[in-house]
């Protein structure tokens, strides 16, 4: 993947969209959709935001009377695991849509329908390495194809990237130009003041993006255990917490031309063991013992980065501040929602885990707009041309 000068894909050409498409009645639309969904212990969809996400393309191809075709993925199958199936997503579709969602089991019989999904195209070899063959068998199988996997945009696969090279026309769906238009909205003419929060497991796996929004933003609030290489670098002691060298040293040279915009946490939750369970307590950032870890953010922390988030124009936030699965340390990744929520800002979530939490404190109609890939967000806020963008632009 190339690295992109500019704040957008810009140097990939002119994203097409729907409208680029022409007349689409009686055709065969191959459409990409991010349904890689979570499935409960029976089988069914237990949330099924991503899929109701999707609606409004199929929507707008089915009213311009064309047949879809719909390709996913579920997880990352080793062969064909009848566990990862997508046959329950088809099933809570035909529910969303209203109509039946056929399911064809492979490539080899795919049957002539409305509405028809395809079983998880990871289950098919090539998949992941855009095998041309694949791709090729994937074209022949429709007249137009439209990408509105967002999530998948930055994977060069044969379903997000060689595919379209065997078909005539092809296009983003709805989502994902939205997807695309938001996240240019934050990079290129934010209202300010510009707040990132960056929160997840490990600052090595976000250097690209620190930088970006050090450039770009008025304040980073920093969270989740990617803050404690940041302490340790200020030379505070972060007993067990999740820490290397690494991370120490990107984290020093970071802070080093942080010019006073990026913001770490002012307190801690800490615990003895990493354990819904675990004895805990709230201590200063400054000085973690050992035998203790942190778990999430403070409540000093939590009142003042909400006042920061309350108070901006735009806020762009990517990945929980604390252990949120674990329901005692969920309470900063809570307080950074709700501020949201309450901000008056354009609020853009960066996908991955958020997309749950979010679902789960009944908040998700609270954010302008929450991103269904947390990697192709990070990778296009840093300034990376996706490879699923560029095979739709031109």
């Amino acid at each position: 993947m190339s690295r992109d000068a500019g704040l957008d894909a810009r140097g990939a050409g002119r994203l097409r969209t729907l409208d680029d498409l022409g007349e689409l009645a009686g055709a065969r639309v191959l459409v990409r959709a991010e349904f890689n969904v979570p499935l409960r212990p029976d089988g069914g969809v237990a949330d099924d935001t991503r899929l109701r996400l999707t609606l409004p393309t199929i929507v707008a191809l089915r009213e311009r009377g064309a047949r879809v075709l719909l390709v996913a993925h579920l997880g990352r199958p080793r062969d064909r695991d009848p566990s990862l199936s997508l046959r329950p997503v088809a099933a809570r579709l035909s529910e969303l849509l209203g109509e039946d969602v056929a399911f064809a089991p492979d490539l080899e019989h795919v049957m002539d329908g409305d509405v028809v999904m395809l079983e998880n195209i990871r289950f098919e070899p090539g998949e992941t390495t855009d095998d041309p063959a694949l791709a090729a068998r994937l074209g022949a199988l429709a007249d137009v194809y439209v990408n509105d996997a967002f999530g998948s945009a930055h994977r060069t696969n044969a379903s997000t990237v060689g595919v379209a090279g065997h078909v005539a026309r092809s296009a983003a769906g709805l989502l994902f130009e939205r997807e695309i238009a938001m996240l240019q909205s934050v990079l290129q003419s934010p209202a300010r003041p510009l707040v990132g929060v960056l929160g997840g497991a490990k600052v090595t796996d976000k250097i690209g993006v620190i930088e970006r929004l050090l450039e770009l933003a008025d304040t980073l609030l920093i969270g989740g255990a990617m803050s404690y290489p940041f302490l340790a670098a200020q030379g505070h002691g972060v007993g067990d917490s999740l820490c290397d060298a690494e991370g120490v040293a990107i984290a020093r040279r970071l802070l080093e031309h942080s010019d006073g915009r990026l913001h770490l946490p002012l307190d801690l939750v800490v615990a003895d063991r990493f354990a819904a369970d675990a004895t805990r307590r709230v201590v200063d950032s400054d000085g973690i013992e050992a035998g203790w870890m942190g778990m999430d953010i403070g409540p000093r922390t939590r009142e003042a980065y909400a006042d920061v988030i309350e108070g901006a124009g735009t806020v762009f936030w990517n990945g929980p501040v604390g252990a949120f699965e674990l329901e005692p340390f969920a309470a900063g990744t809570r307080a950074i929602a709700e501020a949201m929520g309450r901000s008056d800002a354009t609020t853009v979530v960066g996908g991955g885990d958020l997309v749950g939490a979010l679902t789960r404190y009944e908040l998700g109609d609270r954010v302008t707009h929450i991103c269904t890939g947390g990697g192709a967000s990070l990778e296009f806020i840093e300034g990376r041309v996706l490879p699923a963008y560029a095979a739709l632009a031109g």
